[in-house]
């Protein structure tokens, strides 16, 4: 192991967030797997019910990320992720107790409000990685939560799956407050907040959110990562709920099976992501992200067309080994890009671009699925991740992805 990767892991802030990141993850996928198998087999399997459930976990972020991202820059980061942490187990006990009496739709309000104090925790982690991690190291940053995400793609359905088969929703449930709660606690190890780095109360919220608008217009990689958003929300919104009937009607399979296709997705991304941290400094976070996309639109379509078990998994495979490209390039642009006092604000302009096209398109599929075959929802999902890598073109050479210079200067 280098130096520089030794020193990495030794940063307090990283080995904090490192396991705050493990505890969430935990709740988050026990919360995916059990809310969903729970649904299913309470309303024999309804696609409207089971794309209400991706609309109770990303409309609040499209909602309030604006808002978010905004008071991500005025209050204390570190207070922020905690006090998020101990609301969102707050609020699982309180629906688990709605739940033992009586009401399961309760379950929606599990993924509702933790997806809305998700949207002041997470640019408030950005803001302390741009504060804590040096810059040299950042893509190292995001590719160690890619590889985190991955392992959970992993293991968390599987133990998302056994939780709520073995012990029961009651018990899934409880297992997502206790995580969230320790969760917290590890957030108690980060390093200090800056003495200067107080809440500003007596500014204009509604200025400083124009001014983050200003700041991603007047910077053209900001700009561009926008529309890239835009395509990418718009291709994962409509397949997004979907995946579960690919198992069951492509493949022919019962619907716990869905398990295993994400296990291979997530082994993948685990080995993209160990590659990617290893090139990190090699390959300009530009042409990541390109890549990412390109082999995101060819997989989603084949996945779409495939009616054989080893065909679909050999292309779930090849789209998580390059997705930790999309998601690497992505954030290590938009750190690079930004000052550390827009990091919130811009966080909050750009995701609702993303997470808006994604709700709509989420809304919409248990409808357009009635229309359209699955089929063709894949194919217009492809196409669509092809269009997001064109729109990096214009910045694919760039060997400065800053773009700051004059978005800097007028964005005070």
């Amino acid at each position: 192991m280098s130096d520089t990767t030794t020193g990495f892991f030794r940063n307090r802030f990283i080995q904090a967030i490192l396991v705050s990141g493990i505890l969430l993850q935990t709740g988050i996928w026990v919360r995916n797997f059990a809310i969903l198998l729970f649904v299913m087999d309470r309303t024999g399997n309804n696609p409207l019910a089971v794309s209400l459930i991706s609309v109770a976990e990303f409309a609040p972020i499209f909602l309030f990320s604006f808002i978010g991202g905004t008071y991500a820059d005025r209050w204390r980061p570190r207070i922020t992720m905690i006090w998020c942490d101990l609301l969102s187990a707050l609020s699982v006990f309180l629906v688990l107790l709605t739940i033992i009496f009586g009401t399961w739709e309760a379950v929606f309000f599990v993924t509702f409000i933790s997806a809305i104090l998700s949207q002041f925790s997470q640019p408030s982690g950005m803001k302390l990685f741009k504060v804590h991690v040096p810059g040299e190291q950042l893509q190292m940053g995001m590719a160690m939560f890619q590889t985190l995400m991955a392992v959970f793609m992993i293991i968390g359905p599987l133990l998302g799956t056994f939780v709520y088969q073995r012990f029961g929703i009651n018990i899934a449930v409880g297992v997502m407050g206790v995580a969230f709660l320790l969760s917290a606690g590890a957030l108690t190890f980060l390093p200090p907040d800056k003495r200067d780095a107080k809440e500003k109360t007596e500014t204009d919220f509604w200025g400083e959110l124009a001014d983050g608008f200003r700041y991603v217009w007047l910077n053209r990689v900001l700009t561009v990562l926008g529309g890239v958003f835009i395509a990418a929300g718009l291709a994962v919104g409509i397949i997004q709920p979907l995946g579960i009937f690919v198992v069951i009607e492509r493949l022919g399979l019962p619907k716990e099976s869905l398990q295993w296709l994400m296990a291979v997705n997530g082994a993948a991304m685990l080995l993209g992501g160990g590659v990617v941290m290893g090139l990190s400094k090699k390959i300009a976070p530009q042409k990541l992200l390109a890549m990412g996309l390109l082999v995101s639109a060819i997989s989603v379509a084949v996945v779409g067309l495939s009616t054989s078990l080893v065909i679909t998994l050999s292309f779930q495979f090849l789209s998580g080994l390059f997705f930790p490209c999309i998601h690497i390039g992505i954030n290590t642009l938009i750190l690079q890009a930004t000052r550390e006092e827009f990091v919130g604000r811009v966080n909050g302009v750009l995701n609702p671009m993303f997470m808006g096209a994604m709700v709509i398109m989420i809304s919409l599929a248990g409808w357009l699925k009635t229309q359209f075959s699955l089929v063709t929802m894949y194919e217009v999902s492809g196409a669509l991740f092809f269009a997001g890598m064109l729109l990096i073109v214009p910045i694919f050479n760039r060997s400065d992805p800053r773009g700051q210079d004059s978005a800097g200067a007028e964005a005070e």
